[in-house]
């Protein structure tokens, strides 16, 4: 399969500095979609999201092994792997993973990037895709 990079939501940088997101404490999703998100977006009602099915639950996906650290002044999000496995039908047609914050409250499931695979993906019952997250670089670092 793939890989892609996460590229982020404009509003983001905004949520960020307002305190909406701590990395620390806060759980993250993921969701998927097949239509292009706008970089505009805020919040996870501004996401279509596929039909739930084939082991797909609307709202996505926990993020696990989610931390953030800082050494010499640059910060960095490190989040293990996710595998999503169809189970029972297939799931998709999907080309995007959104990431966004499902403690935020203010927006409601704040978003933070997206993950673009090129082309839309379908898993069939039985097959797995690997959201390789980066553990040396991280998903995401700011310095």
């Amino acid at each position: 399969m793939p890989t892609a990079t996460l590229q982020k939501f404009q509003d983001f940088s905004e949520q960020l500095g307002l305190g909406v997101h701590n990395f620390g404490a806060h759980a993250l999703k993921v969701c998927l979609t097949n239509t292009a998100p706008a970089s505009t977006a805020a919040a996870l009602a501004d996401i279509t999201q596929i039909s739930a099915g084939g082991g797909y639950s609307a709202g996505g996906y926990s993020l696990s092994g989610v931390t953030w650290s800082e050494t010499s002044g640059t910060a960095k999000l490190v989040i293990t792997d996710q595998v999503i496995t169809a189970s029972g039908a297939s799931i998709g047609p999907f080309r995007y993973v959104v990431m966004y914050n499902s403690s935020a409250t203010s927006p409601l499931g704040a978003l933070i990037g997206y993950l673009d695979y090129g082309s839309a993906l379908t898993l069939a019952d039985g097959e797995s895709l690997t959201l390789d997250f980066d553990a040396t670089a991280g998903v995401l670092t700011i310095s």
